[in-house]
């Protein structure tokens, strides 16, 4: 039964009747749909630092989490986690994990220090990965929680800090290569500024470049051939994040000639947190082939900061699928629950009731999704919606052979200009159609 999980069983696919809920009702991951298994669609990995790190600390009140593994301290509480994640991750079948280098071993007094303890509990990780079904996602440095990153890391005012960040990130790349993780992620929690008063804007989107441009050599040089991939979020704890949302983040690839070498992992709170929805933010890195990993979650619409919800809306777990199944899935990328439950729900055995709640919303919109791109529902709508790009003056267009004086031509003598209606309370409908009734 094991020894932190001790009244849970492996969690097994029972069908949408089932009334266990630690059972699943819609993942099932051998389930074929449109050619791959649900598993093999949706690649879940459960979250280290939210999971068996987080203690449900808020700005308002100390931690409230019961966790068996919390009697240990020290380098005993890291092995101890690592005995939970294991235990965790083989009740829920989840073929990959993620953690940023701080969630596994604590920080010594020295660097030299912190990686020793990195390299003891990563030993203890590779021996449970021998016998584990689960592999690494993901792994990335944390440079935001220690006060020596109070300016940044990469973007620090203080060249000792972007120092310091370049070694702890050149063990982070040693570290996935070790682990064989299939992805490096950058996610950049104090890379922004406070006010523009005190910031050298242009040093500091430069210095964030030459950075970045560091690790990609010294993955080559180590032999790491995993995706990279960078996570927009448009503040918090900064005024101003630089890497913003998916459309900033990709300019800023392209502008400093990275777009070759990075791809997006996308979270469904940050695209809140910047005044988008999830599939807009997904779209925008599938237009532009960049749409690398997703963090799976969701945030509060009435509170202004990121609450990082397990997911269970509907509506975006299938818009996102949509998107996903668009893009002929995420590649070496996965669906990472970057989740954490609520500060109330502080019981060992909640962890299990929201994955298997988000693992199930997934598969749901996973089957909504594909339906809806097999009836081609969207995809005819906006062909017909565009439709007068196809002949005419709109191929002319299309096709480059409009200037301004062809064009003024025709609107000289098309003076009836007859448009249509975008029937979106129609497409809602037909939406819900889907998710009411697909099996």
């Amino acid at each position: 039964m094991g020894i932190y999980f001790e009244s849970v069983n492996k969690v097994a696919y029972e069908g949408k009747s089932s009334k266990n809920p630690l059972a699943f009702k819609y993942y099932n991951p051998e389930e074929m749909i449109g050619g791959k298994t649900m598993k093999d669609h949706l690649r879940f990995s459960v979250a280290y630092w939210h999971t068996f790190t987080a203690d449900g600390t808020d700005p308002f009140g100390a931690g409230t989490m019961e966790r068996p593994w919390d009697r240990f301290s020290g380098m005993d509480l890291a092995k101890a986690r690592v005995e939970a994640a294991f235990e965790l991750f083989e009740k829920l079948g989840v073929p990959f994990f993620a953690f940023h280098d701080r969630d596994i071993a604590p920080e010594g007094k020295t660097l030299s220090e912190t990686n020793e303890n990195l390299n003891t509990i990563l030993a203890m990780i590779k021996d449970y990965m021998k016998t584990s079904n689960t592999k690494l996602l993901w792994n990335t440095a944390n440079m935001f929680t220690n006060r020596r990153f109070v300016h940044g890391a990469a973007t620090a005012c203080n060249a000792d800090v972007f120092a310091y960040a370049a070694a702890q990130v050149k063990k982070g790349l040693e570290t996935a290569k070790e682990l064989g993780a299939e992805n490096y992620v950058f996610w950049g929690g104090r890379e922004g500024y406070e006010t523009l008063l005190n910031t050298d804007l242009k040093l500091e989107l430069d210095n964030m470049a030459r950075f970045l441009h560091m690790a990609v050599d010294y993955a080559k040089e180590i032999g790491f051939t995993g995706q990279f991939l960078i996570e927009p979020k448009p503040k918090e704890p900064t005024t101003h994040q630089y890497d913003t949302d998916a459309a900033t983040t990709i300019s800023f690839l392209k502008q400093y000639g990275l777009d070759q070498s990075f791809k997006l992992n996308l979270e469904a709170n940050h695209a809140t947190l910047a005044g988008h929805t999830f599939e807009h933010e997904l779209r925008v890195a599938r237009t532009s082939g960049l749409l690398g990993s997703v963090d799976a979650n969701q945030g509060n619409p009435l509170l202004g900061w990121d609450t990082d919800e397990f997911p269970t809306d509907l509506y975006s777990t299938t818009l996102a699928m949509y998107e996903i199944l668009q893009n002929g899935g995420l590649g070496c990328g996965g669906l990472n629950f970057d989740a954490k439950v609520r500060r109330t729900s502080f019981e060992p055995d909640d962890l299990v009731y929201a994955h298997v709640a988000g693992m199930d919303s997934f598969a749901r919109g996973l089957k909504v999704a594909h339906k809806l791109i097999e009836d081609r529902v969207f995809e005819d709508a906006i062909a017909e919606r565009y439709s007068s790009y196809t002949e005419g003056i709109g191929l002319d267009i299309v096709e480059g052979r409009a200037n301004f004086h062809t064009l003024e031509a025709y609107a000289l003598n098309h003076h009836n200009i007859k448009n249509v209606s975008g029937r979106t309370e129609h497409l809602k409908a037909m939406l819900n159609q889907y998710l009411l009734e697909v099996e």
